[in-house]
Formats: structure tokens, C-alpha cells, sequence
């Protein structure tokens, strides 16, 4: 039922080649009679223009550069990708986002001794400044004789003063 088979030929010393075979006349077994080299690489000519590979967008995007890293990293580590639902994934991210900027509100907040002194000495004038509010306010509110006593008062410690020096 099996036809002749053919003879198998084994051998082993020498290295086969496809385009030694004289019997094998197929186009696609012997590609350099058929394309032609580029001009270019044979003349340094600058007024040519030289091929350049194509840019990519997807690979030049910065989403798909963080993914990528972020695999490879899980894969150093040894770890299988997340299989985590898309909203969970977005809700940790805006959490990790949140907790970034507090921390960075927080350091700015953060002030140094100086800044803490200029506070201190800030709030002790507008204190200062609000005892002498409320003494002006008291003052104009006093009847006229006690006004005029204090006016008394004072010109007698200025002449005192003056008679001393």
C-alpha cells in the first residue's frame, strides 16, 4: 500500500547549503538575486536623505512608558500582573495622589524657627495694639473731668520733669 519511499541520506560532515543546491531554482530560497542593495550605504553623499525608523506614539506615550516599567518591575520581583477591576485601580490611584499632595501641603506648612519667631513677635504687637485700642476707646468714652484730671496730671510730671533737668 505504501509507494516507494524515498531513501533517506544522511550527512554529517557536510554543511548543507540552499544556494550551492543547483536543483532547488525557487525565488524565495535565493533573495540577493532578486533585491537590489540601497545606493545609500555605498555613497556618503549628505544631499540624500537617510531613512529613519518611525516613531511610535503608543510606546512614546508617558501611560505606556509607567505600564511597562511597572511590569517589568513586577516581573524582576517575581510578581504576577494585578488582575484588579479598572475603578478600584483608578480609586487607588487617587488615593496614592491625595496622600502625595498632603504630604507636600504638610512640608510647606512646616516652618522653620525664624518663621515661628516673626509669628510670635507678630501676635505680641497686635496685641500691644489692641490694649492700646481699647485704652484710646476707654479714654473717650470717660467723663469730661476725668479727662481733664489726666491732662492736670500730666503737665505737673512734664513741669516736675522740666525743673529736675
Amino acid at each position: 500500500m505504501l509507494s516507494n519511499p524515498a531513501p533517506v541520506i544522511c550527512f554529517l560532515d557536510i554543511p548543507y547549503n540552499p544556494f550551492e543546491d543547483t536543483n532547488l531554482k525557487d525565488a524565495y530560497l535565493i533573495p540577493r538575486s532578486i533585491m537590489a542593495e540601497p545606493d545609500y550605504i555605498e555613497d556618503d553623499n549628505p544631499e540624500l536623505i537617510r531613512p529613519q525608523k518611525l516613531v511610535n506614539p503608543v510606546k512614546m506615550s508617558r501611560n505606556h512608558q509607567d505600564l511597562h516599567r511597572e511590569l517589568l518591575m513586577n516581573q524582576k520581583r517575581g510578581l504576577a500582573p494585578q488582575n484588579k477591576p479598572e475603578l478600584q485601580k483608578v480609586m487607588e490611584k487617587r488615593k496614592r495622589d491625595q496622600v502625595i499632595k498632603q504630604k507636600e501641603e504638610a512640608a510647606q506648612k512646616k516652618k522653620s524657627d525664624f518663621e515661628i519667631e516673626l509669628l510670635k513677635r507678630q501676635q505680641k504687637l497686635e496685641q500691644l495694639e489692641l490694649e492700646n485700642q481699647k485704652l484710646q476707646e476707654e479714654q473717650e468714652n470717660a467723663p469730661e473731668f476725668v479727662k481733664v484730671k489726666g491732662n492736670l496730671r500730666r503737665t505737673g510730671q512734664e513741669v516736675a520733669q522740666a525743673q529736675e533737668s
